[in-house]
Protein backbone atom coordinates (compact mmCIF):
# COMPACT_ATOMS: atom_id res chain seq x y z
CA UNK A 1 0.00 0.00 0.00
CA UNK A 2 1.32 3.64 -0.95
CA UNK A 3 2.23 5.82 1.80
CA UNK A 4 0.56 9.36 1.05
CA UNK A 5 3.07 12.57 0.74
CA UNK A 6 0.47 14.89 2.93
CA UNK A 7 -0.61 13.49 6.29
CA UNK A 8 -2.58 16.17 8.37
CA UNK A 9 -3.89 14.04 11.44
CA UNK A 10 -2.12 10.80 12.89
CA UNK A 11 -2.04 8.93 16.19
CA UNK A 12 1.17 8.88 17.98
CA UNK A 13 1.82 6.78 21.17
CA UNK A 14 4.30 8.88 22.83
CA UNK A 15 6.60 7.46 26.24
CA UNK A 16 8.86 9.20 28.97
CA UNK A 17 11.82 7.84 29.87
CA UNK A 18 12.13 6.32 33.16
CA UNK A 19 14.03 8.09 36.31
CA UNK A 20 17.05 6.34 37.21
CA UNK A 21 16.90 4.58 40.86
CA UNK A 22 19.04 6.29 43.90
CA UNK A 23 21.61 4.33 45.11
CA UNK A 24 22.08 2.90 48.53
CA UNK A 25 25.66 2.88 49.63
CA UNK A 26 28.77 3.84 52.49
CA UNK A 27 31.98 5.12 52.04
CA UNK A 28 34.44 2.52 52.76
CA UNK A 29 38.35 3.48 52.65
CA UNK A 30 41.27 2.23 55.16
CA UNK A 31 40.69 2.47 58.94
CA UNK A 32 37.18 4.08 57.95
CA UNK A 33 34.76 0.99 57.18
CA UNK A 34 31.72 3.18 58.03
CA UNK A 35 32.06 6.49 56.66
CA UNK A 36 28.93 7.58 55.88
CA UNK A 37 26.23 7.46 53.07
CA UNK A 38 27.57 8.59 49.66
CA UNK A 39 24.54 6.97 47.29
CA UNK A 40 24.04 9.32 44.33
CA UNK A 41 20.56 9.85 42.63
CA UNK A 42 19.12 8.66 39.95
CA UNK A 43 18.89 11.10 36.64
CA UNK A 44 15.93 11.95 35.81
CA UNK A 45 14.13 10.57 32.52
CA UNK A 46 14.04 12.01 28.81
CA UNK A 47 10.48 14.26 27.61
CA UNK A 48 8.90 13.76 24.54
CA UNK A 49 8.56 17.12 23.05
CA UNK A 50 6.24 18.40 19.79
CA UNK A 51 7.65 21.67 18.42
CA UNK A 52 7.21 23.57 15.37
CA UNK A 53 9.33 23.59 12.45
CA UNK A 54 8.26 26.40 9.59
CA UNK A 55 10.25 23.56 7.23
CA UNK A 56 7.53 21.10 7.67
CA UNK A 57 3.76 20.97 5.90
CA UNK A 58 2.85 17.44 6.39
CA UNK A 59 2.81 15.04 9.46
CA UNK A 60 3.47 12.15 7.28
CA UNK A 61 6.50 11.25 9.51
CA UNK A 62 4.12 10.01 12.48
CA UNK A 63 2.24 7.88 9.43
CA UNK A 64 5.55 5.54 8.82
CA UNK A 65 6.43 5.17 12.86
CA UNK A 66 3.74 6.29 14.76
CA UNK A 67 6.01 5.45 18.30
CA UNK A 68 8.33 7.71 19.65
CA UNK A 69 10.15 7.05 23.66
CA UNK A 70 12.97 9.19 25.27
CA UNK A 71 15.42 7.47 27.11
CA UNK A 72 15.87 6.32 30.85
CA UNK A 73 18.32 8.06 33.16
CA UNK A 74 20.71 6.06 34.57
CA UNK A 75 21.08 4.83 38.57
CA UNK A 76 22.86 6.90 40.87
CA UNK A 77 26.66 5.35 41.98
CA UNK A 78 28.44 5.19 44.83
CA UNK A 79 31.12 8.18 46.15
CA UNK A 80 27.98 10.61 45.61
CA UNK A 81 27.86 10.53 41.73
CA UNK A 82 24.54 11.10 40.17
CA UNK A 83 23.28 9.22 37.68
CA UNK A 84 22.99 10.73 33.82
CA UNK A 85 19.51 12.47 32.57
CA UNK A 86 17.90 10.64 29.84
CA UNK A 87 17.92 12.45 26.52
CA UNK A 88 14.72 14.30 25.19
CA UNK A 89 12.90 13.53 22.20
CA UNK A 90 11.69 16.12 20.47
CA UNK A 91 8.74 15.58 17.57
CA UNK A 92 8.67 18.37 14.61
CA UNK A 93 5.47 19.41 13.19
CA UNK A 94 4.03 21.90 10.63
CA UNK A 95 3.01 25.23 12.31
CA UNK A 96 -0.50 25.16 13.48
CA UNK A 97 -0.54 21.99 14.51
CA UNK A 98 -3.34 21.03 17.24
CA UNK A 99 -2.46 18.51 19.91
CA UNK A 100 -5.46 16.58 21.23
CA UNK A 101 -6.61 13.19 23.25
CA UNK A 102 -8.49 10.19 21.00
CA UNK A 103 -10.97 11.49 23.08
CA UNK A 104 -10.90 14.88 21.51
CA UNK A 105 -9.49 16.90 24.79
CA UNK A 106 -7.69 19.95 23.14
CA UNK A 107 -3.87 19.69 25.20
CA UNK A 108 -2.43 22.46 23.13
CA UNK A 109 -2.12 24.51 19.55
CA UNK A 110 0.79 25.43 18.17
CA UNK A 111 0.67 28.46 16.66
CA UNK A 112 4.28 30.17 15.77
CA UNK A 113 8.13 29.21 15.11
CA UNK A 114 9.57 27.07 17.87
CA UNK A 115 6.10 26.95 19.73
CA UNK A 116 6.31 23.33 22.04
CA UNK A 117 4.11 20.97 24.01
CA UNK A 118 5.29 18.61 26.41
CA UNK A 119 3.42 15.63 25.13
CA UNK A 120 4.92 13.14 27.71
CA UNK A 121 7.03 14.12 30.63
CA UNK A 122 10.00 12.15 31.86
CA UNK A 123 9.98 9.82 34.89
CA UNK A 124 11.79 11.74 38.02
CA UNK A 125 14.62 9.54 39.53
CA UNK A 126 15.02 8.47 42.89
CA UNK A 127 17.10 9.73 46.17
CA UNK A 128 20.39 8.10 46.87
CA UNK A 129 20.72 7.93 50.40
CA UNK A 130 23.09 10.32 51.00
CA UNK A 131 20.23 12.75 49.99
CA UNK A 132 17.83 10.99 52.51
CA UNK A 133 20.20 10.81 55.69
CA UNK A 134 19.13 13.48 58.73
CA UNK A 135 20.11 14.00 62.38
CA UNK A 136 17.99 11.03 63.12
CA UNK A 137 18.56 9.12 60.17
CA UNK A 138 22.51 9.16 59.55
CA UNK A 139 23.26 5.87 57.80
CA UNK A 140 19.86 5.20 55.85
CA UNK A 141 19.96 2.10 54.17
CA UNK A 142 17.95 2.33 51.16
CA UNK A 143 17.59 4.72 48.12
CA UNK A 144 13.85 5.63 46.37
CA UNK A 145 13.77 4.27 43.18
CA UNK A 146 13.03 6.12 40.23
CA UNK A 147 9.55 7.38 38.86
CA UNK A 148 7.86 5.67 35.27
CA UNK A 149 7.92 8.29 32.70
CA UNK A 150 4.41 9.20 31.55
CA UNK A 151 3.20 7.22 28.65
CA UNK A 152 -0.25 8.52 26.68
CA UNK A 153 -1.74 8.57 23.15
CA UNK A 154 -2.02 11.54 21.54
CA UNK A 155 -3.78 12.72 18.47
CA UNK A 156 -1.58 15.37 16.25
CA UNK A 157 -3.93 17.63 13.48
CA UNK A 158 -2.87 20.31 11.31
CA UNK A 159 -4.21 22.99 10.66
CA UNK A 160 -3.38 25.06 7.68
CA UNK A 161 -2.25 28.48 8.87
CA UNK A 162 -3.35 30.63 6.08
CA UNK A 163 -5.62 34.19 6.22
CA UNK A 164 -7.63 33.08 3.02
CA UNK A 165 -9.15 30.33 2.51
CA UNK A 166 -10.52 29.33 -0.78
CA UNK A 167 -13.55 27.05 -1.03
CA UNK A 168 -16.34 25.88 -3.48
CA UNK A 169 -17.42 22.91 -5.67
CA UNK A 170 -14.71 20.21 -7.24
CA UNK A 171 -13.51 22.08 -10.63
CA UNK A 172 -14.14 25.23 -9.66
CA UNK A 173 -10.75 26.89 -10.32
CA UNK A 174 -9.50 27.21 -6.58
CA UNK A 175 -5.93 25.92 -7.52
CA UNK A 176 -6.22 27.73 -10.72
CA UNK A 177 -6.97 31.13 -8.53
CA UNK A 178 -4.08 30.17 -6.56
CA UNK A 179 -1.31 29.36 -9.13
CA UNK A 180 -2.53 32.81 -10.69
CA UNK A 181 -2.00 35.24 -8.35
CA UNK A 182 0.97 33.42 -6.46
CA UNK A 183 3.66 31.48 -7.30
CA UNK A 184 2.71 28.29 -6.28
CA UNK A 185 2.37 25.86 -8.87
CA UNK A 186 -0.42 23.47 -7.55
CA UNK A 187 -1.61 20.12 -9.80
CA UNK A 188 -4.15 21.35 -12.16
CA UNK A 189 -6.35 19.53 -14.39
CA UNK A 190 -9.88 19.73 -16.34
CA UNK A 191 -11.53 16.60 -13.83
CA UNK A 192 -13.17 16.72 -10.56
CA UNK A 193 -11.24 15.84 -7.75
CA UNK A 194 -7.81 16.93 -8.94
CA UNK A 195 -6.56 18.32 -5.69
CA UNK A 196 -6.33 16.18 -2.78
CA UNK A 197 -4.28 17.91 -0.97
CA UNK A 198 -4.45 21.96 0.65
CA UNK A 199 -2.37 23.98 -1.70
CA UNK A 200 -1.03 27.44 -0.34
CA UNK A 201 0.71 30.50 -1.85
CA UNK A 202 1.83 33.47 -0.87
CA UNK A 203 0.21 36.57 -2.33
CA UNK A 204 1.91 40.02 -2.62
CA UNK A 205 -0.73 43.01 -2.97
CA UNK A 206 0.78 46.63 -2.58
CA UNK A 207 2.41 46.54 0.79
CA UNK A 208 0.33 43.52 2.10
CA UNK A 209 2.10 39.65 1.76
CA UNK A 210 -0.97 37.48 2.83
CA UNK A 211 -1.12 33.70 2.55
CA UNK A 212 -3.82 31.98 0.78
CA UNK A 213 -5.42 28.48 0.78
CA UNK A 214 -7.57 26.30 -1.44
CA UNK A 215 -9.51 23.75 0.36
CA UNK A 216 -10.13 20.58 -1.98
CA UNK A 217 -13.19 18.45 -2.52
CA UNK A 218 -16.16 20.26 -0.91
CA UNK A 219 -19.34 18.87 -1.95
CA UNK A 220 -22.94 18.70 -0.61
CA UNK A 221 -22.52 16.68 2.79
CA UNK A 222 -18.66 17.07 3.00
CA UNK A 223 -19.74 17.75 7.12
CA UNK A 224 -20.95 14.16 7.31
CA UNK A 225 -18.08 12.48 5.37
CA UNK A 226 -18.73 12.38 2.08
CA UNK A 227 -16.19 13.50 -0.74
CA UNK A 228 -12.99 14.68 0.71
CA UNK A 229 -13.99 17.96 1.99
CA UNK A 230 -14.53 16.41 5.20
CA UNK A 231 -11.29 15.68 5.99
CA UNK A 232 -10.07 19.07 5.03
CA UNK A 233 -12.67 21.59 6.94
CA UNK A 234 -10.24 22.32 9.21
CA UNK A 235 -7.80 24.07 7.50
CA UNK A 236 -10.29 27.01 6.61
CA UNK A 237 -10.68 27.22 10.71
CA UNK A 238 -7.61 29.51 10.81
CA UNK A 239 -8.31 31.67 8.11
CA UNK A 240 -8.98 35.61 8.47
CA UNK A 241 -11.48 35.24 5.66
CA UNK A 242 -13.07 33.03 3.30
CA UNK A 243 -13.69 33.76 -0.62
CA UNK A 244 -16.29 31.44 -2.62
CA UNK A 245 -14.73 30.46 -5.83
CA UNK A 246 -17.94 29.28 -7.80
CA UNK A 247 -17.87 27.95 -11.42
CA UNK A 248 -20.32 30.07 -14.01
CA UNK A 249 -19.67 27.83 -16.66
CA UNK A 250 -20.46 24.36 -15.40
CA UNK A 251 -21.63 21.91 -17.43
CA UNK A 252 -23.55 19.81 -14.85
CA UNK A 253 -27.30 20.00 -14.87
CA UNK A 254 -28.95 21.34 -11.66
CA UNK A 255 -26.31 23.72 -11.00
CA UNK A 256 -26.35 27.33 -10.65
CA UNK A 257 -23.98 29.86 -8.77
CA UNK A 258 -26.67 30.89 -6.16
CA UNK A 259 -27.65 27.12 -5.15
CA UNK A 260 -23.90 26.79 -5.22
CA UNK A 261 -22.92 29.22 -2.65
CA UNK A 262 -25.99 27.63 -0.45
CA UNK A 263 -24.87 24.46 -0.45
CA UNK A 264 -21.17 25.45 0.10
CA UNK A 265 -22.47 27.69 3.31
CA UNK A 266 -24.80 24.68 4.57
CA UNK A 267 -22.01 22.30 4.67
CA UNK A 268 -19.50 25.45 6.69
CA UNK A 269 -22.43 25.96 9.32
CA UNK A 270 -22.71 22.34 9.42
CA UNK A 271 -19.04 22.18 10.57
CA UNK A 272 -19.23 25.23 12.46
CA UNK A 273 -17.26 28.21 13.85
CA UNK A 274 -16.99 30.02 10.89
CA UNK A 275 -19.88 32.79 11.11
CA UNK A 276 -17.70 34.89 11.83
CA UNK A 277 -15.49 35.03 9.40
CA UNK A 278 -16.13 37.99 6.36
CA UNK A 279 -17.28 36.25 3.01
CA UNK A 280 -16.11 37.62 -0.70
CA UNK A 281 -17.45 35.90 -3.61
CA UNK A 282 -15.61 35.04 -6.67
CA UNK A 283 -17.46 34.46 -10.06
CA UNK A 284 -14.76 32.84 -12.50
CA UNK A 285 -14.74 31.59 -15.87
CA UNK A 286 -16.12 34.55 -17.08
CA UNK A 287 -14.19 33.94 -19.89
CA UNK A 288 -16.31 31.05 -21.11
CA UNK A 289 -19.31 31.82 -23.71
CA UNK A 290 -21.94 32.18 -21.78
CA UNK A 291 -20.21 32.45 -18.47
CA UNK A 292 -20.23 36.43 -18.19
CA UNK A 293 -23.40 37.16 -18.65
CA UNK A 294 -24.57 34.39 -15.70
CA UNK A 295 -22.28 36.33 -13.49
CA UNK A 296 -24.03 39.84 -14.18
CA UNK A 297 -27.26 38.02 -13.31
CA UNK A 298 -26.67 37.10 -10.43
CA UNK A 299 -24.30 40.02 -9.16
CA UNK A 300 -27.02 41.82 -8.07
CA UNK A 301 -28.64 39.34 -5.65
CA UNK A 302 -25.11 38.51 -4.40
CA UNK A 303 -25.03 41.71 -3.41
CA UNK A 304 -28.05 42.36 -1.62
CA UNK A 305 -27.09 39.73 0.61
CA UNK A 306 -24.02 41.95 1.66
CA UNK A 307 -21.44 40.04 -0.42
CA UNK A 308 -18.58 41.35 -2.18
CA UNK A 309 -19.09 40.25 -5.45
CA UNK A 310 -16.21 40.02 -8.15
CA UNK A 311 -16.22 38.82 -11.43
CA UNK A 312 -12.71 36.81 -12.66
CA UNK A 313 -10.76 34.34 -14.97
CA UNK A 314 -8.08 32.50 -14.06
CA UNK A 315 -6.87 31.93 -17.89
CA UNK A 316 -7.18 35.77 -18.79
CA UNK A 317 -6.19 37.14 -15.44
CA UNK A 318 -9.30 39.09 -15.47
CA UNK A 319 -10.62 40.90 -12.50
CA UNK A 320 -7.64 39.51 -9.90
CA UNK A 321 -5.89 42.81 -9.40
CA UNK A 322 -8.99 43.86 -7.75
CA UNK A 323 -9.75 40.28 -6.24
CA UNK A 324 -6.13 41.01 -4.76
CA UNK A 325 -6.49 43.93 -2.57
CA UNK A 326 -9.71 42.63 -1.50
CA UNK A 327 -8.49 40.19 0.27
CA UNK A 328 -5.45 42.02 1.41
CA UNK A 329 -7.87 44.90 2.96
CA UNK A 330 -9.39 42.54 4.82
CA UNK A 331 -6.39 40.80 6.14
CA UNK A 332 -4.96 44.30 7.19
CA UNK A 333 -7.80 44.94 9.12
CA UNK A 334 -7.77 41.82 10.71
CA UNK A 335 -4.52 41.99 11.58
CA UNK A 336 -4.83 45.53 13.60
CA UNK A 337 -7.75 44.31 15.15
CA UNK A 338 -5.50 41.22 17.02
CA UNK A 339 -4.01 42.28 19.73
CA UNK A 340 -0.19 42.33 19.72
CA UNK A 341 1.86 40.51 22.47
CA UNK A 342 4.38 41.97 24.43
CA UNK A 343 7.35 40.20 23.65
CA UNK A 344 9.39 42.09 26.02
CA UNK A 345 6.82 41.06 29.15
CA UNK A 346 7.01 37.25 30.83
CA UNK A 347 4.23 36.00 32.34
CA UNK A 348 3.56 33.50 35.07
CA UNK A 349 0.57 31.93 36.29
CA UNK A 350 1.23 29.40 38.54
CA UNK A 351 -0.73 26.85 39.41
CA UNK A 352 -3.66 26.70 42.22
CA UNK A 353 -2.79 25.17 45.00
CA UNK A 354 -4.61 24.79 48.25
CA UNK A 355 -7.01 22.32 49.61
CA UNK A 356 -6.26 18.71 51.06
CA UNK A 357 -3.08 17.18 49.88
CA UNK A 358 -5.02 13.54 49.76
CA UNK A 359 -8.44 11.96 50.29
CA UNK A 360 -9.76 9.14 52.16
CA UNK A 361 -12.99 6.81 51.06
CA UNK A 362 -13.91 3.85 52.23
CA UNK A 363 -15.01 1.33 49.16
CA UNK A 364 -17.88 -1.02 49.47
CA UNK A 365 -15.65 -4.30 50.20
CA UNK A 366 -14.67 -2.53 53.64
CA UNK A 367 -11.08 -1.34 53.17
CA UNK A 368 -9.91 2.00 52.56
CA UNK A 369 -8.68 4.02 49.26
CA UNK A 370 -6.22 6.53 50.08
CA UNK A 371 -5.60 9.19 46.62
CA UNK A 372 -3.29 12.23 46.59
CA UNK A 373 -0.73 13.13 43.96
CA UNK A 374 2.06 12.59 46.91
CA UNK A 375 0.94 9.55 48.57
CA UNK A 376 0.89 7.86 45.14
CA UNK A 377 3.97 9.56 43.67
CA UNK A 378 5.59 8.22 47.29
CA UNK A 379 4.60 4.81 46.92
CA UNK A 380 5.68 4.50 43.43
CA UNK A 381 9.15 5.55 44.91
CA UNK A 382 9.25 3.06 47.34
CA UNK A 383 11.24 -0.60 47.30
CA UNK A 384 9.27 -2.83 48.99
CA UNK A 385 11.67 -5.29 49.34
CA UNK A 386 13.51 -3.49 51.69
CA UNK A 387 11.80 -3.42 55.56
CA UNK A 388 13.47 0.24 55.95
CA UNK A 389 12.53 1.97 53.16
CA UNK A 390 8.88 0.81 53.93
CA UNK A 391 9.02 2.02 57.32
CA UNK A 392 10.33 5.39 55.68
CA UNK A 393 7.47 4.86 53.71
CA UNK A 394 5.02 4.71 57.02
CA UNK A 395 6.43 7.50 58.21
CA UNK A 396 5.94 10.08 55.28
CA UNK A 397 2.17 9.14 55.05
CA UNK A 398 2.27 9.87 59.08
CA UNK A 399 3.36 13.06 59.04
CA UNK A 400 1.31 14.09 55.84
CA UNK A 401 -1.82 13.38 58.28
CA UNK A 402 -2.73 9.91 56.50
CA UNK A 403 -3.05 7.63 60.03
CA UNK A 404 -4.67 10.69 61.53
CA UNK A 405 -7.55 10.77 59.01
CA UNK A 406 -8.22 7.22 58.87
CA UNK A 407 -8.38 7.01 62.46
CA UNK A 408 -10.76 9.61 62.05
CA UNK A 409 -12.50 7.45 60.39
CA UNK A 410 -12.51 4.76 62.02
CA UNK A 411 -10.36 2.58 60.64
CA UNK A 412 -8.95 0.46 63.13
CA UNK A 413 -5.59 -1.86 63.30
CA UNK A 414 -5.90 -4.40 60.77
CA UNK A 415 -7.97 -3.11 57.97
CA UNK A 416 -7.09 -2.94 54.31
CA UNK A 417 -5.79 0.27 53.33
CA UNK A 418 -5.20 0.94 49.44
CA UNK A 419 -2.78 3.46 47.94
CA UNK A 420 -3.70 4.77 44.31
CA UNK A 421 -6.52 3.66 41.96
CA UNK A 422 -5.29 0.90 39.09
CA UNK A 423 -2.53 -1.56 38.57
CA UNK A 424 0.06 0.59 40.31
CA UNK A 425 -2.26 0.55 43.91
CA UNK A 426 -0.36 -1.15 46.78
CA UNK A 427 -2.88 -2.80 49.62
CA UNK A 428 -1.77 -3.19 52.95
CA UNK A 429 -3.01 -3.64 56.43
CA UNK A 430 -3.52 -0.41 58.79
CA UNK A 431 -0.97 -1.06 61.71
CA UNK A 432 -1.07 2.31 63.71
CA UNK A 433 2.50 3.81 65.40
CA UNK A 434 2.71 2.54 69.05
CA UNK A 435 2.87 5.27 71.79
CA UNK A 436 3.09 4.99 75.11
CA UNK A 437 2.45 8.63 77.17
CA UNK A 438 4.15 10.81 75.25
CA UNK A 439 7.08 8.21 75.18
CA UNK A 440 6.96 6.76 71.21
CA UNK A 441 7.89 2.92 71.56
CA UNK A 442 8.51 2.39 67.85
CA UNK A 443 10.11 4.91 65.08
CA UNK A 444 9.25 3.69 62.61
CA UNK A 445 11.27 3.99 58.87
CA UNK A 446 14.86 5.23 61.55
CA UNK A 447 18.14 3.01 61.67
CA UNK A 448 17.78 1.82 65.43
CA UNK A 449 21.35 -0.21 64.96
CA UNK A 450 22.74 3.55 65.47
CA UNK A 451 21.21 3.80 68.52
CA UNK A 452 21.46 0.58 70.49
CA UNK A 453 25.02 -1.33 71.59
CA UNK A 454 26.22 -4.29 69.68
CA UNK A 455 26.11 -7.44 70.75
CA UNK A 456 29.15 -7.36 71.96
CA UNK A 457 29.21 -4.44 73.62
CA UNK A 458 25.81 -5.31 75.54
CA UNK A 459 27.48 -8.85 76.18
CA UNK A 460 30.45 -7.53 77.86
CA UNK A 461 28.44 -5.07 80.22
CA UNK A 462 26.20 -8.11 81.34
CA UNK A 463 29.30 -9.54 82.73
CA UNK A 464 30.85 -6.92 84.14
CA UNK A 465 27.93 -6.36 85.99
CA UNK A 466 27.59 -10.07 86.91
CA UNK A 467 31.36 -9.78 88.22
CA UNK A 468 30.93 -6.50 90.33
CA UNK A 469 27.65 -8.03 91.90
CA UNK A 470 29.32 -11.27 93.38
CA UNK A 471 32.16 -9.06 94.45
CA UNK A 472 29.88 -6.86 96.20
CA UNK A 473 28.32 -9.54 97.89
CA UNK A 474 24.99 -9.48 95.69
CA UNK A 475 25.13 -12.69 94.64
CA UNK A 476 25.54 -16.19 95.72
CA UNK A 477 27.46 -17.87 93.57
CA UNK A 478 30.60 -16.25 90.87
CA UNK A 479 29.53 -15.83 87.80
CA UNK A 480 30.83 -18.24 85.17
CA UNK A 481 33.37 -16.46 82.93
CA UNK A 482 35.20 -19.67 82.29
CA UNK A 483 33.68 -19.10 78.69
CA UNK A 484 34.04 -15.42 78.90
CA UNK A 485 35.36 -14.39 75.11
CA UNK A 486 35.30 -17.73 73.57
CA UNK A 487 32.91 -19.48 71.10
CA UNK A 488 31.79 -16.55 69.81
CA UNK A 489 30.81 -16.00 66.29
CA UNK A 490 32.77 -12.70 64.63
CA UNK A 491 29.85 -11.95 62.70
CA UNK A 492 27.37 -11.89 65.54
CA UNK A 493 29.10 -9.84 67.39
CA UNK A 494 30.80 -7.90 64.96
CA UNK A 495 33.92 -7.98 66.42
CA UNK A 496 37.17 -7.60 64.31
CA UNK A 497 39.75 -10.34 64.25
CA UNK A 498 41.74 -8.03 66.60
CA UNK A 499 39.10 -7.01 69.21
CA UNK A 500 38.28 -11.03 69.37
CA UNK A 501 41.87 -11.65 70.35
CA UNK A 502 42.03 -9.05 72.84
CA UNK A 503 38.73 -10.31 74.34
CA UNK A 504 39.81 -13.92 74.83
CA UNK A 505 43.14 -12.83 76.22
CA UNK A 506 41.07 -10.48 78.71
CA UNK A 507 38.97 -13.47 79.09
CA UNK A 508 42.21 -15.85 80.22
CA UNK A 509 43.31 -13.57 82.52
CA UNK A 510 40.24 -13.01 84.52
CA UNK A 511 40.19 -16.78 84.52
CA UNK A 512 43.16 -17.27 86.22
CA UNK A 513 42.67 -14.06 88.50
CA UNK A 514 39.50 -15.82 89.75
CA UNK A 515 41.49 -19.19 90.04
CA UNK A 516 44.15 -17.42 91.91
CA UNK A 517 41.47 -16.15 94.29
CA UNK A 518 39.61 -19.22 94.87
CA UNK A 519 42.61 -21.22 95.77
CA UNK A 520 44.13 -18.38 97.83
CA UNK A 521 40.26 -18.73 99.99
CA UNK A 522 40.55 -22.42 100.14
CA UNK A 523 44.10 -22.63 101.75
CA UNK A 524 43.06 -19.89 104.09
CA UNK A 525 39.91 -22.12 105.17
CA UNK A 526 42.22 -25.33 105.51
CA UNK A 527 44.57 -23.32 108.22
CA UNK A 528 41.25 -22.61 110.31
CA UNK A 529 40.19 -26.23 110.53
CA UNK A 530 43.68 -27.08 111.69
CA UNK A 531 43.81 -24.78 114.84
CA UNK A 532 40.01 -25.92 115.62
CA UNK A 533 41.06 -29.29 115.34
CA UNK A 534 44.29 -28.90 118.20
CA UNK A 535 41.89 -26.79 120.11
CA UNK A 536 39.38 -29.53 120.68
CA UNK A 537 41.88 -32.42 121.12
CA UNK A 538 43.20 -30.36 124.55
CA UNK A 539 39.59 -29.84 125.24
CA UNK A 540 39.44 -33.79 125.75
CA UNK A 541 42.80 -34.60 127.52
CA UNK A 542 41.82 -32.11 130.14
CA UNK A 543 38.39 -33.78 130.22
CA UNK A 544 39.83 -37.55 130.94
CA UNK A 545 42.73 -35.86 133.51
Amino acid sequence: MAIPSFVDRVTVHVTGGNGGNGCASVHREKFKPLGGPDGGNGGDGGSVIVRVDTDLTTLVDYHRSAHRAATSGAQGKGDHQAGSKGGDVILPVPDGTVISTPEGEVLADLVGPGAEFVAAQGGKGGLGNAALASSSRKAPGFALLGEDGEERTIVLELKVVADIGLVGFPSAGKSSLVASISRARPKIADYPFTTLIPNLGVVVAGDTTFTVADVPGLIEGASEGRGLGHDFLRHVERCAALVHVIDTATYEPGRDPLSDLDTIEAELAAHGGLEDRPRLVALNKVDVPDAKEIAEMVTAELEQRGLKVFSISTASHEGLDGLKFAMAEIVTKRREEAAKPDTTRIIIRPQVTGGPEFKVKKTPDGAWLVQGEKPERWVRQTDFGNAEATGYLADRLNRLGVERELLQLGAVEGDAVMIGDGPNAVVFDFAPEVQAGAEILARRGEDHRLEEPRPAVQRRRDKDEEYHAFRSGEMDRPADLSEYGKGWIEDEVDLSPAETKAAQKAAEKLARKEARELAAARELGNDDSLETDESSAEESSNQDA
